[in-house]
């Protein structure tokens, strides 16, 4: 009976395929344990099965899979793709390595970059090869080039790939546990990984005994007291992340010595409503919004690294901005749908009428709007240097949504190398511990752009199982 509960409220949340569950007992045994279940501990699942390893346990303490992948909503970075080549989308390995060491400010761990730019091809290959449908591409902010892949139409990704990893994860039968929460990693006394100490739903502890652990477990954005602890200035802040997004992995990490890399470095999302947390995809942005202030002026180039607007929103009175646009960008992005379903978007006639729902001159943001069609015609944004600019906004009616910075992704955490392997203090990897996804730092530096946080997870969640497999078989 309480499977059959598990299953509905499962459905209920996302219309997905339940995955297998298996009971617990106080003491057992598995190849790997993998802790977290969202999209990096799922995708090291499937790679280490495809790998050969049998018995793979993922202990995942939400009700549900996919972590902050279900809310990813912009797409995933792939450089030198399939389908950028059939839209004739000229991009390169060492571009997508420039654009995102720029967008970290070259904070950036320069080998976890270059392996990240050089596996997004084949992550994006290995992701349709499960069925997974990225064949949409478009461009998010810092980067140079279109290389943002996502579905058909540009509907949100997250959502997607959960689903398609779920599915692959459920056809190679990995044992899948929710509600169920890793306390600990054991070490044996040679200092390698022997097992990892859990809690079940019933609140029961037990142990899995076992040779290798990867650590999916997210970052820490919903918790305030921890992004406080490592930057003050962001304080009172909402996030975008979902609850479970509380940085359990770091004093679990830190009993074992590993080091950790830019804890300090937490990056805000510049579009999030107010008030509801709910993100404004950059992609709305990317096909052709605009910002602007409370005077209905624009005031920065959209597309700039999420930092960096943020900062500009910062600046602007109230300390707000509103993504404007129309029914042109409306009917070319799916997406968008989601906002206007959730009742966030303001509709106006024309111009004046939003204008004037939004208690602007009407004059001012006509003006504001007419000037950035201009710049669209020409080709050039003469008063930002704004380098993509798909269309001009003039179709149909005008809509518009109030948005300010949220506290979105950290970028510091447990500090790994190219192999995913944890590295302790004192520089040396530590024997069948593994970590990939948003758990980790150094891949983003400073700043992370958007579509990377994906490309991260799928690149080195598919190395952390890989590697583990390979020490498995050592």
């Amino acid at each position: 009976m309480k499977k059959k509960i598990l299953a509905l409220v499962m459905s209920a949340v996302i219309a997905i395929p339940t995955l297998s569950f298996v009971g617990c007992s106080s003491k057992e045994s598995a190849d790997m344990v993998i802790i977290g279940a969202g999209g990096a501990g799922l995708a090291a699942a499937v790679q280490a099965k495809q790998d050969g390893v049998k018995n793979i346990v993922v202990l995942e303490k939400m009700p549900l899979v996919g972590g902050n992948t279900n809310r990813a909503s912009s797409g995933i970075n792939g450089a030198e793709t399939k389908f950028q080549e059939e839209k004739g989308i000229k991009d390169s390995v060492q571009t997508m390595i420039d654009d995102t060491m720029k967008g970290g400010h070259n904070k950036n761990n320069p080998e976890l970059v270059k392996k990240l730019a050089e596996d997004s091809k084949g992550s994006i290959d290995w992701i349709t090869s499960l069925g997974g449908d990225l064949s949409d591409v478009g461009r998010m902010g810092g980067a140079s080039v279109d290389r943002c892949h996502r579905p058909t139409g540009g509907a949100a990704v997250g959502a997607h790939l959960v689903d398609t990893l779920k599915k692959a994860a459920e056809k190679e039968e990995v044992d899948v546990r929710l509600w169920n929460k890793a306390q600990e990693v054991v070490l044996d006394k040679e200092g390698k990984v022997s097992g990892v100490k859990a809690t079940n739903k019933e609140g029961k502890e037990y142990v899995i005994n076992t040779k290798a652990v990867v650590v999916t477990a997210g970052g820490f954005s919903a918790n305030s007291e921890l992004v406080v602890k490592y930057n003050e200035n962001l304080k009172g802040f909402a996030t975008t992340n979902h609850n479970g997004a509380t940085g359990d992995a770091i004093p679990m990490l830190e009993k074992l010595s590993a080091d950790f890399v830019d804890m300090k470095e937490i990056q805000t999302h510049p579009t999030v409503v107010p008030e509801k947390a709910v993100m404004i995809a950059e992609t709305v942005r990317g096909n052709g919004a605009i910002l602007v202030n409370k005077e209905g002026k624009r005031f920065f180039n959209e597309l700039d690294t999420r930092d960096a607007v943020s900062k500009a929103i910062l600046s602007q009175p109230d300390k707000i901005s509103y993504i404007v646009f129309d029914d042109g960008l409306r009917k070319g992005l799916k997406q968008a749908e989601e906002y206007f379903n959730m009742g966030l978007v303001t509709e106006g006639e024309n111009i004046e009428d939003l204008a004037t729902k939004l208690n602007m001159d009407g004059a001012t943001l006509k003006a504001t709007i007419e000037k950035y069609n201009g710049f669209v015609a020409a080709g050039k944004d003469a008063d930002f240097g704004r380098t993509s600019m798909k269309k001009e906004l003039k179709e149909g009616k005008f809509y518009a949504i109030p948005v300010a910075p949220a506290v979105h992704h950290t970028m510091g955490g447990v500090k790994i190398n190219t192999n995913a392997e944890v590295i302790n203090t004192t520089g040396d990897a530590i024997p069948g511990l593994f970590a990939a996804g948003e758990v980790t730092g150094g891949v983003h530096g400073a700043n992370r752009l958007g579509g990377n946080a994906l490309a991260d997870i799928i690149a080195y969640g598919r190395t952390a199982g890989n590697s583990a497999a390979n020490f498995i078989k050592k």
